[in-house]
């Protein structure tokens, strides 16, 4: 096992966040540094709208062992982040029976400025977190389902708010290294009362026989100036990956459970973003923002099926500008009545978005190229009427998106325009000053690709193609409760989902799929507790019924629907200067295949992180996937063509297995 240490001995750890710190750390004294717990999550009786909705506190998630930034957004029940490609592609999520395939239906912002890509070479709603620093991000607010007027599109399953450090508790180095070639350094500093500044720098090999060669740097500026707070975010990106591989070769012995297919996919991609928040009250918030993003990914999935001369290697590549605006206003009309009225508008200009065949990332033809524009405007309100122990939210929501697309196949250009009414309702009642239960009820969205809206026929065959609508609508209800008492909480919550259709775009084939409309039954349960000073405990279960609509021929099930995901945490304070923290995630089986046939198996991951403390520096030690699970991060089943097999292909398994245990040893040093 190669060990790769970074050449700087210190690092520091995130300091002391009052509204973070659990109340018996923050008494153990001054000479004893606070610890700060993975999950800690902000009380929300009396405060939240349902039983889904939560705040956690990043305080100091350093001190929690992850593998991969992605897994920031697990923070919330019932999510899960894996992945099947190299580590500077974005995620695969995983929320409420949706294989979000990046980001559909669940929306992630930064500091107002959302995250999520429209009409993307990979796939819609593009979610890549890549770029983010843990150590940076303060806290994340969640909601579940589409029952809040300030969600827009990608909220079927929920959204999600990033809110990055205006000021570091201090400033703070820190540096990582371990197996596999892997080193890190981060290096954050205040700028007095100015704001801050912080550099991430990551390299990587990773266990694949081939090897990632991850190369990442990302810079995050915060800034006050003039009333405005601004947030600059500077990432780029280049690696090689291993994608998912056939089971059948390993079976036979002919390819290690770590080896590739085709070595010369990977990718590269950067993204700028500037964002300005002005908050003159409280009352008030007024978002402004401008992106420049850019991708090329090198895929090959099906290997030697469509092309058995060069193999069937695709780019896909994008480049794009993106500039908004948000912003909501807060009436109180009388001492029981709150109004707020919010709204939205985005451009996507994105000059060229492509799909090309490729043989060692070369362009051999173009399926397809477009050009286009995708303007889209929302306008909002609620109102909440609280009396005694009720509280009562209606909200109402119009959006409407226009999109203008010049595409290399003249029958595939034109413009196209719809509008969407989506109402919401929560209610809340206080039984006791620990107790609340809620019932919510609403519909939301996620927007389709611009190039599905307006194209006739295929790109790749020329065949006859109906359109498909701009927006996805999704009816949603769900029933909770929440119990919170010192030093404990609890929540759970009962939810359906039913979609009109799961219409999308699919980058990979440059063509539009088409399913059913689909329902989604589901369950959740949070619990945290802290049965004495210096012990938390969290751990969350979701479980999940999601079929399609009617009467499919092929089958009802919804590939690659997660039957449940099971997460916890835990963190013991052994010492005043030793602190322990281990984390479980596990998620259940899903069918691969429409009629169940085919099943992916569970899997289950155990990291394990140690620090001790000695005055401003820290020491630390991760051993990620502690029991060396041979599970897959993720499994799907198609057919695809291995060199000397049938031109029809085999229809098989294709995984990608998890990361093995590896050891990551760090320094920190706060300043």
């Amino acid at each position: 096992m190669r060990i790769t240490l970074l050449t700087l001995a210190v690092v520091a750890a995130a300091a002391p966040v009052a509204r973070a710190a659990d109340e018996a750390m923050a008494t153990a004294g001054p000479e004893v540094e606070e610890v700060y717990v993975w999950g800690k999550r902000e009380g929300q009786v009396g405060v939240a709208a349902s039983a889904s909705q939560g705040e956690v506190s990043y305080a100091a998630y350093a001190n929690r062992p992850i593998l991969r930034p992605g897994e920031l957004a697990e923070v919330v029940p019932g999510l899960a982040a894996t992945q099947h490609s190299g580590s500077g592609k974005a995620n695969q999520f995983f929320l409420r029976g949706f294989n979000l395939d990046h980001g559909t239906d669940f929306s992630i912002s930064l500091d107002g400025a959302p995250l999520n890509l429209r009409t993307h070479a990979h796939g819609q709603g593009y979610l890549d977190v890549n770029g983010v620093t843990p150590e940076f991000v303060q806290a994340i607010d969640y909601r579940k389902g589409p029952y809040f007027a300030e969600a827009g599109d990608f909220s079927a399953a929920g959204t999600a708010g990033f809110r990055t450090f205006e000021t570091l508790p201090s400033s703070f180095a820190q540096a990582q290294g371990g197996a596999y070639g892997f080193g890190r350094a981060v290096v954050g500093a205040n700028l007095g009362e100015a704001g801050m500044l912080g550099v991430d720098l990551t390299t990587g090999d990773g266990p694949w026989k081939r090897d990632e060669n991850l190369r990442k740097a990302s810079a995050l500026g915060r800034f006050a100036a003039g009333g405005w707070s601004v947030t600059a975010l500077a990432y780029g990106a280049r690696w090689d990956s291993t994608d998912q591989i056939p089971q059948r070769a390993v079976d036979a012995g002919t390819l290690s459970r770590f080896g590739f297919i085709d070595g010369t996919d990977g990718g590269r991609t950067s993204r700028f973003i500037v964002s300005a928040r002005r908050r003159p009250d409280a009352d008030s918030d007024l978002v402004v923002y401008v992106q420049r993003y850019r991708l090329n990914l090198w895929s090959n999935f099906t290997y030697f099926l469509d092309d058995p001369v060069n193999g069937d290697q695709f780019e896909q590549a994008e480049r794009r500008w993106i500039v908004g605006a948000s912003g909501l206003r807060t009436w109180r009309p009388s001492e029981a009545l709150t109004v707020r009225v919010g709204g939205e508008a985005r451009l996507d200009d994105i000059g060229s978005v492509g799909l090309y065949r490729t043989r060692a990332r070369q362009r051999l033809s173009t399926d397809r190229q477009d050009g286009l524009r995708e303007w889209s405007g929302g306008l909002w309100g609620a109102a909440t009427w609280a009396d005694g122990p009720l509280r009562a939210t209606l909200g109402l929501r119009a959006d409407a998106i226009a999109v203008d697309v010049d595409s290399d196949t003249p029958l595939n250009s034109g413009r196209e325009s719809a509008a969407q009414v989506s109402p919401k309702l929560t209610l809340a009642w206080r039984v006791s000053p620990q107790v609340e239960l809620y019932a919510d009820a609403g519909r939301g969205f996620h927007s389709n690709d611009a190039r599905g809206a307006v194209q006739r026929v295929s790109p790749t065959t020329g065949d006859p193609v109906d359109k498909v609508p701009l927006f996805a609508a999704a009816d949603g209800a769900e029933v909770g409760a929440r119990y919170e008492v010192p030093g404990f909480s609890a929540s759970v919550a009962l939810w359906a989902l039913r979609l009109e259709s799961e219409l999308v775009y699919v980058g990979d084939a440059g063509d539009t799929e088409s399913t059913d409309g689909t329902r989604r039954l589901g369950a959740e349960v949070l619990m945290t507790w802290s049965p004495r000073p210096g012990i938390n405990l969290d751990v969350s279960g979701a479980a999940t019924r999601a079929r399609y609509r009617g009467d499919p021929p092929g089958g009802d099930r919804i590939p690659n629907a997660l039957e449940y995901v099971v997460t916890a945490g835990a963190t013991v304070r052994l010492t005043d200067d030793d602190v322990a923290q281990v984390t479980l995630r596990r998620l259940g089986p899903a069918p691969l295949i429409e009629d169940n046939s085919a099943r992916s198996k569970a899997a289950t991951v155990v990291n394990l992180a140690y620090t001790h403390s000695f005055g401003p520096l820290a020491a630390t030690v991760d051993v990620l996937n502690l029991l060396d699970s041979r599970d897959n991060d993720i499994t799907y089943f198609y057919a695809s063509r291995l060199p000397g097999e049938a031109a029809d292909g085999v229809e098989d398994y294709h995984f990608h297995p998890m990361e093995p245990r590896q050891v990551r040893v760090g320094l920190r040093y706060r300043f």
